[in-house]
């Protein structure tokens, strides 16, 4: 069974596998002559990296390539990628990689043409409209882990290397013009990133469906990306080169990016400050408190986890989706405490003013105060 198809919301998508070979004319649907390619340091070096820059440099598009990019980028990753981008003369981004990769490399095309600081675009109220449109460059993405997905995203999720403190930088126009999702760039990913990623994507998803927001759409995406993630990830963890269960897992990730313009909630909002923090991997860290956050949520969302539950065919309501959530994590060998992550307890105030402070909170189903924010942290130790 292949899946191949062109799409055409959020954005313009090519998805099927070998469709890598498709990135020059994807450059040039974006009006991109000269790309900066943009990934992270564990990328840069392998060969699905490689192929995609000598399909570049065949068809005269250059060979320029940045990758000083941290798993969480920071504002030096990103003053560092606009220097080589402004040296390079280079008119476009292709953001390549994992959420890292492709948040720098969105943020380095939104930054490219524009004389404020990154910080006064922050995901509050209309400051988006702070920017110069006419200073955001185009970006192509191409996604190689099934999660984050960024590639569909209108925000750059960037750390305050000084504050230790994660930013979600917004404009509409940071989405990508082209998006090309290829299965066959995941097929060699290491089982624990298969497993962190895949349940970034399902955490998406879940949250999204979870949240008291009002968006129908979102409810829907939210609600077929996690059966998918349901019937593919251990699929795609127990076989690498199961391209339908990899296709598949790629299609959920893009879903939950779409889905959570609904909202997110306390998984993200505990999550983001402990990657800030500790630096772990994010999706790794959504898994770890996701069954603390199910419990924390439960007199909210019981009756909406019973629906999906049966829509995923577990029978028991939300019990039996609670299972499979367990089910997952203990597969995929998921950290079951942030103790075992590395966290300490006697951070857990400094969290817990953070994680308030995320706009994640804002979109959680039972509302988040200090007291029972940081009751929720003692329980994921």
């Amino acid at each position: 069974m292949t899946l191949t198809a062109d799409w055409s919301y959020p954005t313009t998508i090519r998805f099927g596998a070998g469709r890598i070979q498709e990135l020059p004319s994807a450059c040039g649907e974006a009006n991109i002559r000269n790309p900066l390619f943009v990934t992270d340091r564990g990328l840069a070096t392998l060969p699905l990296t490689q192929t995609a820059l000598d399909v570049l440099d065949a068809a005269g598009l250059g060979h320029s390539i940045f990758f000083d990019v941290d798993p969480n980028p920071s504002d030096q990753n990103l003053d560092a990628g606009l220097a080589r981008f402004r040296e390079g003369g280079h008119d476009g981004v292709v953001a390549f990689g994992g959420g890292s990769g492709l948040d720098l490399g969105k943020a380095v095309a939104f930054m490219s043409g524009q004389s404020r600081p990154v910080w006064d675009f922050e995901d509050i109220g209309d400051w988006w409209r702070r920017a110069n449109p006419d200073g955001i460059a185009p970006v192509v993405a191409v996604p190689t882990t099934a999660g984050t997905g960024s590639e569909v995203g209108r925000t750059s999720v960037i750390l305050n290397a000084a504050t230790h403190v994660k930013k979600i930088i917004f404009h509409p126009r940071v989405l990508p013009t082209v998006v090309i999702i290829d299965p066959e760039l995941t097929v060699d990913l290491p089982k624990p990133i298969t497993a962190g990623t895949g349940m970034d994507a399902f955490a998406h998803c879940l949250e999204a469906y979870c949240s008291p927001h009002f968006h129908p759409m979102g409810q829907g995406i939210a609600l077929e990306g996690m059966r998918l993630v349901h019937e593919n990830l251990l699929r795609a963890y127990a076989d690498g080169t199961d391209l339908v269960a990899r296709a598949n897992m790629m299609a959920a990730a893009t879903m939950g990016a779409v889905a959570f313009q609904k909202g997110l909630g306390a998984i993200h909002a505990l999550s983001h400050p402990v990657g800030a923090v500790y630096d772990t991997h994010h999706g790794t860290t959504n898994a770890c408190v996701m069954p603390y956050v199910l419990d924390f949520n439960r007199p909210a969302v019981e009756d909406r986890l019973a629906i999906a539950a049966a829509y995923l065919g577990l029978r028991g309501g939300y019990a039996a989706f609670y299972d499979r959530v367990m089910e997952l994590r203990k597969t995929l060998g998921i950290p079951l405490t942030l103790s075992e992550m590395g966290v300490d307890t006697h951070r857990l105030d400094e969290l817990t003013t953070m994680a308030l402070e995320d706009p994640s909170a804002g979109g959680n189903p039972v509302p988040m105060t200090e007291a029972n924010t940081r009751t929720l942290f003692e329980a994921c130790m």
